[in-house]
């Protein structure tokens, strides 16, 4: 698998990735009916990075590395990732993870936070916890999930 750059041509398939992401509505604190173009704005954005995970020449997840907040807080960077349907179980939000690491290291962050994990999105809480991510703060009811309805949102924090 290789972890690069997204470029601008990559954008078809991160919109394949972010759009079913977005439209479940269940992992991510973004509006449902976000448009394609808003969407990969934000996912882009001029103040990130954004990356893709490919295998094979298909495009299977996506990730963006960005300072948490400004100023004394700098430090401290968040992230986001998404992978297709297809790849899961594959490792590849491992294998992002682990690239994600490595770049905040080498751009000098101390630091990584993750502000909003939705607390039913159970796989994801037991992945970045087995990377050294801990939960430092509960957020009751903050997410409201399509089904489920207000379900706890959870702080993960992992110094590097």
């Amino acid at each position: 698998m290789q972890i690069r750059l997204a470029e601008t041509q990559d954008d078809d398939a991160v919109w394949a990735i972010v759009g079913p992401v977005l439209r479940a509505g269940e992992t991510y604190s973004l509006d449902r009916d976000m448009s394609r173009e808003d969407a990969l704005a934000y996912w882009t954005g001029p103040d990130r990075e954004t990356f893709v995970a490919e295998d094979d020449g298909e495009i299977l997840g996506t990730y963006y590395i960005r300072a948490n907040q400004a100023g004394g807080g700098r430090h401290v960077c968040n992230c986001g990732y998404m992978t297709s349907e297809g790849a899961a179980g594959r490792g590849v939000a491992r294998a992002m993870h682990a690239h994600s690491i490595e770049r905040a290291r080498q751009t000098g962050f101390r630091a990584m936070q993750f502000n909003f994990v939705v607390s039913t999105n159970e796989r994801a809480v037991r992945l970045w916890e087995s990377l050294g991510h801990a939960v430092v703060g509960r957020l009751p009811g903050a997410f409201e999930h399509p089904t489920r309805g207000f379900v706890d949102a959870l702080v993960m924090y992992r110094t590097l």
